[in-house]
C-alpha cells in the first residue's frame, strides 16, 4: 500500500463519521437516545484517531485534493453541535422556552466558533469552549439535574466560546497530556457504558462521568493559572 493510498484511506476514514452521524440522528428521531449516544460515541472514537492518522500519513502532502479539517469539521458540527441539541430539545429534558433557548443558542455560537479562525491556540489547544456540546448533552441524560442547572451550564458554555480561556485537546496539547489523554479515554468509555444500558447506570458511574468531564472542561483554564500562559 502506498504512502498516497494510505493518506487517502485516512480521508476515507474520516468520512465514516457522517455516516454515523446520520444513524445517530435517525435513532435520535425515534427518540432511541441510547443507540443516538452510541452511534455518537463511535463517532467520538473515530474522530479521536483519524486526526494521528492524518499527521503520521501526511495528509496534505500526499493526499491535498481532498480538505481533511473541512471534512472533519462538517462532521464534529453535526456530531458535536447538531445532533446533540436536536436530543436536548426533543427528550424534554429542557422542556417548553430552555428547550428552544437551548438549540438555538447551541447551534448559531457553535456554527461561528467553528468558522473562528482563532480557535486554535499555540500548543494547540482550543482557545474557548470548543463545542463540545455531545459531552455535555450525554451527562445531562445521564445524570438529568433541573432544567435550569442545564440552561445555567449551556448559557455559561456558550459564553465560554468567545472568551480567552484555554480548553485542552486530549490527544494534541502535551502539557499534562498523561493525564488528559487516559481520563477521555476513560470518559468515552463511561459515556460508552452509560448509552448501552439506557443510562441505567450506578451512582459511581455519572459520579466519575461527571468528575471526568469536570477534568477535560477545566484543565486548560487551571493550566493557565498555575504557568500564566497567555492565548
Amino acid at each position: 500500500m502506498t504512502l498516497r493510498s494510505r493518506a487517502l484511506s485516512v480521508h476515507l476514514f474520516t468520512a465514516t463519521g457522517a455516516v454515523f452521524a446520520m444513524l445517530a440522528m435517525l435513532a435520535a428521531v425515534e427518540d432511541k437516545w441510547s443507540l443516538m449516544f452510541l452511534w455518537l460515541v463511535v463517532a467520538f472514537v473515530v474522530d479521536g484517531i483519524d486526526g494521528p492518522l492524518a499527521r503520521h500519513y501526511h495528509v496534505k502532502k500526499n493526499a491535498p485534493e481532498f480538505d481533511g479539517v473541512l471534512l472533519d469539521l462538517i462532521i464534529d458540527y453535526l456530531t458535536y453541535v447538531f445532533i446533540p441539541a436536536f436530543a436536548l430539545f426533543k427528550s424534554g429534558l429542557m422542556d417548553g422556552w430552555t428547550g428552544w433557548f437551548a438549540i438555538i443558542v447551541i447551534t448559531f455560537t457553535s456554527a461561528l466558533y467553528f468558522a473562528d479562525t482563532r480557535m486554535k491556540t499555540k500548543d494547540n489547544s482550543f482557545s474557548g469552549f470548543p463545542g463540545c456540546w455531545n459531552m455535555l448533552v450525554l451527562v445531562i441524560f445521564a445524570v438529568q439535574p433541573n432544567f435550569w442547572v442545564s440552561l445555567a451550564v449551556v448559557t455559561l458554555l456558550a459564553i465560554a466560546m468567545f472568551v480567552p480561556v484555554k480548553f485542552v485537546h486530549p490527544v494534541r496539547t502535551e502539557r499534562w497530556r498523561l493525564v488528559t489523554l487516559p481520563v477521555a479515554i476513560l470518559w468515552t468509555a463511561l459515556a460508552g457504558r452509560a448509552a448501552w444500558v439506557d443510562f441505567d447506570t450506578l451512582s459511581v458511574v455519572n459520579l466519575l462521568l461527571v468528575l471526568s468531564s469536570a477534568y477535560l472542561l477545566f484543565a486548560g483554564a487551571a493550566q493557565q493559572l498555575i504557568y500564566r500562559e497567555k492565548l
